[in-house]
């Protein structure tokens, strides 16, 4: 299978080629030249193999170039009890009759971004053996929070790279920004920009995609690559645990052979979500995709109008990981919704860049509205939820599952529909210990770290010890800059003249 640019259908590289690259050239993101299908015989085999063997499968499918042995290595040396804290790698929890927690913060940093990068790294360095790369690559990384430290983790001290994460200074919560700025490693730095997670965002884009940049960086003998979700081997991990979690529903007689299910998934920068859209493409029997936003509820407005417009008020909010107004993944998905009209997503992507927003085709409107469901959820509804939920059902949500759980509440009173629901719980309540607390109503004047025994104390939940640790962690990295300063900080941590 061969990969192509949403900008320029012309291209035309392997799946190891686009993972080390990242991002195309012309500043396109890479998607398959044609999405794979697997059968219900197929998802039957599944329930009863390890989420190891089922990621070796799905990667099959995607990975072509690799082979079974590169393969087998890289969801081993990934999906296993010394990286997650569970066997089952990504856990369902039985919330309430037809309602399922897809647990994805089992991992070293408690946050689902564990799932895809603790595998990229070995993903991206068997890509560079094969394509025979000699350059030093350089992960440059935009994170509203939960990127930033999974990245991290999965690449220190990984050889043959180097890794920079950008996070803005006021945009994460405490335990985040601790969480990054006390990271081990030799190969790895730490930066706060002064702006929000968009302007992370354009800044690495615009330091991958200057050509200046890329020709000085290769005079070092380095190049960049991408930890974000732009990178295809970040996306082609999160198809696999919506896939397992169809084969693992089905193997425990939860739901029956050939039912659909809903998937709700709380999403700033569309990749999980559109990783479930990938799943149902495969095969998978989805029934509806419910996108769920926080005040920036761009996604949503566009959803239900067909109208991206970012040109609107930016909301610091307690679900911080989904403060986001330019969502990077719905290129991929408009680049397949549109026939992969590649003139089309240059000229609604370059109006993005140039006005701040677009308005897509009747056609892909019509999609929209078959395929998804969008609603957004304010910060007193998200804690709201929080109580709602401790108090029912003795479940702890963190601030960014809350708002999936509201807004597939608002979805059921709005349609009636009582389809077996997945919803993605993307990160530990421990992560954002204040603002659960605050909502269930605990006092909050603490410091980080003693709201966290007393979140344990109210939730019974075990503290992830990854998290208990960094109490005693020096801060490493504490730099503030300028986004205009993002590239001469590149080049000063990089020590390219």
């Amino acid at each position: 299978m061969f990969y192509r640019s949403t900008r320029n259908s012309d291209v035309n590289v392997t799946s190891a080629q686009a993972i080390a690259q990242g991002i195309s050239e012309d500043g396109g993101l890479f998607v398959p030249s044609e999405i794979p299908s697997i059968s219900m015989d197929d998802i039957k085999k599944l329930g009863d193999m390890t989420y190891a063997e089922r990621a070796f499968f799905v990667f099959s499918k995607f990975l072509t170039d690799y082979t079974e042995a590169e393969i087998r290595y890289c969801v081993e040396g990934a999906y296993n009890t010394k990286n997650f804290d569970t066997e089952n790698i990504a856990e369902l929890a039985h919330l309430f009759d037809g309602t399922y927690m897809l647990e994805l913060w089992h991992g070293p940093t408690c946050a689902f971004k564990d799932m895809a990068l603790q595998i990229l790294p070995y993903l991206l360095t068997t890509a560079t053996k094969k394509i025979n790369l000699d350059k030093k690559v350089v992960i440059l990384v935009a994170t509203s929070g939960d990127t930033g430290k999974a990245a991290l983790e999965g690449f220190k001290d990984v050889p043959g790279t180097e890794i920079l994460v950008f996070y803005p200074d006021n945009g994460v919560s405490a335990m985040q920004k601790k969480q990054m700025t006390t990271q081990e490693g030799q190969n790895v730095g730490v930066c706060a920009i002064k702006g929000n997670f968009d302007d992370a965002q354009n800044g690495v884009k615009a330091i991958f995609t200057n050509k200046e940049i890329g020709e000085k960086l290769a005079e070092n003998g380095m190049m960049f690559s991408s930890a974000n979700s732009i990178n295809w081997g970040r996306l082609a991990p999160q198809i696999i645990y919506y896939v397992s979690s169809y084969a693992q529903l089905l193997k425990d007689g939860e739901i029956n052979e050939g039912d659909k299910i809903n998937i709700v998934v709380p999403t700033g920068n569309f990749g999980n979500i559109l990783a479930g859209y990938y799943a149902k493409k495969m095969g998978i029997p989805v029934n509806k995709l419910i996108c769920a936003s926080n005040s920036n509820n761009v996604l949503t407005d566009f959803i239900k109008t067909g109208v991206y417009d970012r040109n609107r008020q930016f909301y610091a909010t307690i679900s911080p990981s989904m403060d986001i107004l330019i969502s990077s993944n719905l290129e991929r998905l408009l680049y397949h919704l549109c026939g992969e009209n590649d003139a089309q997503i240059r000229e609604w992507f370059g109006k993005l860049a140039s006005e701040g927003r677009y308005e897509v085709t009747d056609a892909v409107k019509a999609v929209l509205a078959d395929e998804f469901y969008a609603g957004c959820c304010d910060d007193a509804k998200t804690k709201a939820t929080i109580k709602e939920y401790y108090d029912k059902y003795s479940y702890t949500c963190d601030t960014h599952t809350a708002v999936a759980v509201s807004v597939y509440e608002e979805y059921v009173k709005a349609t009636g529909d009582k389809t077996k629901t997945v919803i993605a719980s993307t990160a530990s309540p421990y992560k954002f210990s204040g603002s659960v607390l605050s909502a269930l109503g605990k006092d909050t004047g603490s410091d980080e770290f003693t709201l966290v025994e007393e979140l344990g104390e109210a939730s019974g939940m075990p503290v992830p010890a990854s998290l208990a640790s960094l109490k005693n962690k020096e801060i490493r990295f504490s730099e503030v800059i300028a986004k205009d300063e993002m590239k001469d900080f590149v080049f000063k941590a990089l020590n390219v003249k």
